[in-house]
């Protein structure tokens, strides 16, 4: 595959080593992270994307607008726990409520293969309208696009939404301050896990089911209850460690949390260690990890457990004044080991 040069671009931009194999493999972790950070931060360089958050926050007649955008290539289109449809409306919302914004609206693209039946469009659809109405959203917008036989996958979705970020809201990885407590929104791995059984025809005791959820409640009631929320990310791609290393580079701090607090179900967790895989980067599509300033992270946690996305909430560590951006973390047998970001894809095609 070939990606051009840097001379068909309106600015000079460097091809970063490997981004063939990104390419080829689906990216995730650090190729993806260096892939933004070395291509597309600085040919589209602005304060906005500068803030490296789940969305861009931007101000607007004195107001200010949280915008993101995300694709959804998922095989199969329908899994246990959800589809397409409700992860593509979730995931946006999610990205919204990360930057601590009220998500208000949403448009949507659809990439139709030929040869889609139009039943599963139909439940498709579907399932968007119930969780666009189960997140307090609208669709407002959107696009239909139909392309040959055997080049879609059966079905393709963009999103995009734009929230409202009230006055004094301040979220995101420059905000992040040593004391704040890392809380975790509940257990981890479900959605990557509950991929991987269906595409492989794993069979386990009992189905595990995507976690797929609105995270957007419970983070208006961290608001609504005036817990100093510093900052905010969703466990997507790369999961939980990841995400907690881009927070940490991103913010020039360094952090340390507790692998005996980090709650995995018994089912995932033998499941991933029948496939091989490390649960702290398996892919979540209903978790998230709050920044929180010490004198507010206990009542954070009581406060997410009074909703279901919430229920297992867990402080798991804290930010450190250690000098140099890392994540530690101590294991269950007491051991401190370094956190790093997953450097290839786990779970190709998991969102």
């Amino acid at each position: 595959m070939s990606v051009g040069s840097p001379h068909e671009l309106s600015c000079p931009v460097p091809i970063l080593d490997g981004v063939e194999v990104l390419l080829a493999h689906g990216g995730g972790g650090r190729l993806s992270h260096q892939l933004i950070e070395r291509m597309f931060r600085p040919a589209f360089q602005n304060d906005a994307l500068n803030q490296r958050h789940d969305g861009a926050v931007v101000g607007l007649d004195g107001h200010r607008l949280a915008f993101t955008t995300d694709s959804y290539v998922v095989h199969p289109l329908i899994f246990p726990g959800g589809d397409i449809g409700q992860l593509a409306v979730n995931g946006t919302v999610n990205d919204l409520a990360m930057c601590g914004a009220k998500p208000l609206w949403l448009s949507v693209g659809l990439i139709l293969e030929e040869g889609l039946p139009m039943t599963t469009l139909q439940r498709i659809v579907g399932s968007m309208r119930q969780a666009a109405q189960a997140a307090g959203v609208e669709v407002v917008t959107g696009d239909t696009k139909v392309v040959d036989r055997g080049k879609g996958d059966g079905l393709f979705i963009n999103t995009a939404g734009i929230g409202l970020v009230e006055p004094g809201v301040s979220i995101g990885p420059s905000q992040v301050q040593p004391g704040d407590g890392i809380i975790l929104s509940g257990d981890l791995g479900r959605h990557g896990i509950a991929i991987m059984a269906v595409r492989e025809g794993l069979a386990f005791e009992s189905t595990i089911a995507s976690d797929t959820a609105p995270l957007s409640p419970a983070v208006q009631a961290l608001m609504e209850a005036r817990c100093a929320i510093h900052c905010l990310r969703d466990l997507t791609r790369g999961g939980l460690s990841s995400a907690l290393v881009e927070i940490a580079q991103a913010g020039g701090r360094s952090m340390a949390i507790e692998e005996r607090l980090i709650p995995v179900d018994e089912e995932v967790r033998g499941a991933c260690e029948v496939l091989g895989l490390d649960p702290l980067y398996v892919a979540n599509e209903g978790r998230f990890v709050a920044f929180v300033a010490p004198q507010d992270a206990s009542r954070a946690v009581e406060i997410l457990r009074r909703h279901p996305v919430g229920r297992d909430a867990v402080l798991i560590g804290r930010v450190t004044d250690v000098p140099d951006a890392v994540v530690t973390m101590e294991s269950v047998l007491g051991v401190p080991r370094l956190v790093e970001m997953l450097s290839g894809e786990q779970l190709p095609r998991i969102c």
